[in-house]
């Protein structure tokens, strides 16, 4: 079995920072047990609670302790785990990313505050005349030799404030707009594709990230291969997208087979921005084996030629 200790501090009990933590390690499929429960005497005082996490594998083990980590959990009392940038623009395997809260990581055992916190980040920690200096970098900022923090360990996340139920942020939740008959249409595109293709002439396709999301991602791919499309115009978003449906299965962190976001989803389209940049780029993640499917393998096995925006 695999285990780590973490601990909670602060107004754990009326925020229900407790409870959602119990609540994640069950639902992560690990075992816990509290082994020291102090409840604040007055408003004012904290409570403090240590659990042993419980896990059957590694692999478990650190996806439950990233998961608690975003409500405040403290993993260890150990420096943060810090590795060399390999290439610029490419993090280090392993490495951190950040949410859009309040974080602080330890280095030579003193909490750091992480500068310019924002989302989908690594964590670079340089060295300067006062001490050490911990800021959010985006991929493109990394350069070769730059140290960031990989793993969970050695880092502290401040939790978001609990928040009424009104005021809960619906993800995509818009409202849908008027549904118009759409096969009518489709049946226009497709023989003005044909005719096109008939006269000899090229066929250029303009598509987005909904492509991937909507799961329609293998009929464009299906079009590619076959032909249809001669030149793809799109945005970076469709690229990464599709890119992160080949490597996880996922699009925006949700499942396209079970539509049931997965734990640590969100991160996944940067994960696999970072390995499509090691490996030097689309076309060479397809040469050497590592994107094996999806859109954009197609249109290099193809050689239909795409620009990205």
């Amino acid at each position: 079995m695999y285990t780590e200790l973490i601990t909670l501090d602060g107004h754990i009990i009326d925020s229900l920072t407790l409870s959602k933590v119990l609540d994640i390690l069950v639902a992560a499929g690990v075992d816990y047990e509290i082994r020291e429960f102090r409840i604040g005497k007055s408003h004012d005082e904290p409570s403090h609670a240590e659990i042993l996490v419980i896990a059957p594998s590694e692999e478990s083990l650190q996806r439950a302790l990233h998961e608690v980590q975003q409500h405040g959990a403290l993993i260890s009392q150990e420096d943060a785990s810090l590795q060399p940038a390999p290439q610029d623009g490419v993090f280090p395997e392993g490495f951190y990313s950040t949410t859009n809260l309040e974080t602080f990581v330890r280095i030579e055992g003193a909490w750091i505050p992480v500068e310019r916190i924002e989302m989908d980040c690594g964590i670079r920690v340089t060295r300067t005349e006062s001490g050490y200096r911990a800021e959010c970098v985006p991929l493109h900022w990394a350069r070769k030799g730059d140290l960031f923090v990989v793993g969970n360990a050695g880092v502290r996340v401040t939790p978001m404030p609990r928040r009424e139920a009104e005021s809960v942020f619906h993800f995509m939740g818009s409202e849908v707009s008027i549904e118009k008959p759409k096969t009518r249409i489709v049946e226009a595109v497709a023989r003005a594709v044909r005719e096109t293709k008939r006269k000899g002439q090229k066929v250029l396709f303009v598509g987005g990230p909904a492509i991937v999301h909507t799961g329609a991602a293998p009929y464009l791919e299906r079009l590619i291969r076959t032909g249809w499309i001669d030149v793809l115009f799109a945005g970076n978003a469709l690229a990464t997208h599709d890119i992160e449906r080949v490597l996880y299965g996922t699009s925006l962190g949700v499942a396209l087979e079970t539509g049931v976001p997965e734990t640590h989803g969100h991160e996944h389209h940067l994960r696999a921005i970072n390995t499509i940049r090691a490996a030097g780029g689309i076309r060479q993640a397809v040469e050497k084996g590592i994107l094996k499917g999806g859109i954009m393998h197609a249109c290099v096995v193809a050689g239909v030629h795409y620009v990205l925006a």
